[in-house]
């Protein structure tokens, strides 16, 4: 593989921040879930909105900046913004404002590694590129969600969140090391607007129904990201190294996942498979709330795992693979935007269902969301790919 240096500085840089972030999440879900489920909404909702207010800055800085220099400096942001909540943490809309820092900056980091990774391992192994990327994401909230509690049960969570602001440091200096750069070509008055992105999803049928039915799925499932603190501890009656352990499943299910998508190859396929993500995800979270023990919620986490894992990287693909290189920093934002927007509605409305019913019907809930929203996604996908004008048997290596 072209590049393969400095993929793997990438994604070595990547499983750093990773571990970190998932560390720092799970401190603050935690930490949060006691005082109220609507604090736990508000971190969620700090972290997600810059992606999506933020989504045209983010793709014209994306489509006109180094992206590697672009990377370092917004992986600085979070490290400065996530490092200065450890000493304020009795101060809860604090806390919440420097997690809206933190967003700020990833806002930006997302797109820029999406539209970075062609450029380092090549346009024909792009895909490959995004799983290995994805499975070092996963191996990195692996070790957070599991080495990370241990960390925070022992020695405290200021001390976690000095730990996690350390890793974007580690990251950015990683990235010093790689040669491959993304350099926007051609003068930025003569591209697109901002919103071009926005517009070219929805000019084309077959990702416009994959990334909106990918929204309507995150937007209905999302709600257990602040119900999972509460399932586990007044449902399973576990602590934060429970929380840590159930995580951890959905983590070696992404591993998986992000194998499996790494498999495909046409159009058709990754659009498919990405819609299929939401019915199975949809199961993953039904298994739980109707079996409310540890090994069902196990089976669940895993299962859930293994689908966002297929649909992280199926996302990357068809958004590559159907946008023009000039404009991938604005369409991975627009995609971003639309989805964290739906995951947005998801985590605020989910602090309200938690104050008028319990953990395990939210899950429920959620997973009926999904499930549907999956099979709706399916539906309006195969309508998409049979209207194109000729068969989406396309190699995703020929963009």
């Amino acid at each position: 593989m072209r590049g393969n240096r400095d993929l793997k500085i990438l994604a070595a840089g990547s499983a750093v921040s990773e571990f970190g972030s998932s560390l720092s999440v799970l401190v603050l879900l935690f930490w949060s879930t006691p005082i109220s489920p609507l604090l736990v909404a508000a971190i969620l909702v700090a972290e997600l909105l810059p992606f999506v207010l933020g989504a045209p800055i983010a793709g014209m800085l994306v489509d006109k900046l180094p992206n590697r220099r672009l990377l370092i400096t917004a992986l600085l942001v979070q490290g400065v913004a996530i490092a200065a909540i450890a000493p304020v943490m009795s101060q809860p809309l604090l806390v919440v404002a420097l997690v809206l820092v933190s967003g700020c900056g990833r806002a930006v980091t997302v797109p820029a590694t999406s539209a970075l990774v062609p450029h380092i391992a090549g346009e024909e192994e792009a895909t490959r590129g995004y799983a290995w990327v994805g499975t070092a994401r996963s191996l990195g909230s692996l070790a957070g969600v599991t080495l990370g509690a241990l960390l925070a049960g022992f020695f405290g969570h200021p001390v976690a969140l000095l730990v996690d602001g350390a890793t974007f440091l580690v990251y950015a200096v990683l990235l010093a090391f790689v040669r491959a750069e993304r350099r926007p070509s051609g003068e930025h008055a003569a591209r697109p607007s901002a919103l071009a992105g926005i517009r070219h999803v929805r000019r084309d049928p077959v990702l416009f129904a994959a990334i909106i039915g990918l929204a309507f799925f995150v937007g209905a499932v999302v709600v257990i990201n602040v119900a999972d603190p509460a399932f586990v501890r007044y449902v399973l009656h576990g602590d934060e190294f429970m929380l840590g352990a159930m995580q951890a499943c959905w983590m070696v299910g992404i591993l998986f996942g992000n194998r499996l998508a790494a498999r495909l190859r046409s159009v058709s396929q990754v659009a498919q498979a990405l819609a299929i993500s939401g019915i199975t995800t949809g199961i993953a979270v039904l298994i739980p709330a109707t079996f409310p023990v540890v090994v069902a919620a196990g089976i669940g986490w895993l299962i859930g795992g293994v689908s966002n894992g297929v649909d992280n990287v199926c996302m990357n693909a068809i958004v590559r693979v159907r946008t023009p290189e000039e404009m991938r920093g604005r369409a991975f934002a627009a995609v971003g935007s639309m989805v964290t927007g739906a995951n947005l509605l998801g985590t605020a409305a989910a602090g309200g269902l938690l104050l008028v019913m319990g953990p395990r019907a939210v899950f429920a809930l959620g997973g009926t969301g999904a499930l549907l929203s999956g099979v709706a996604c399916l539906v309006f996908v195969r309508r998409a790919l049979k209207r194109e004008e000729s068969p989406a048997v396309a190699e995703l290596s020929s963009n």
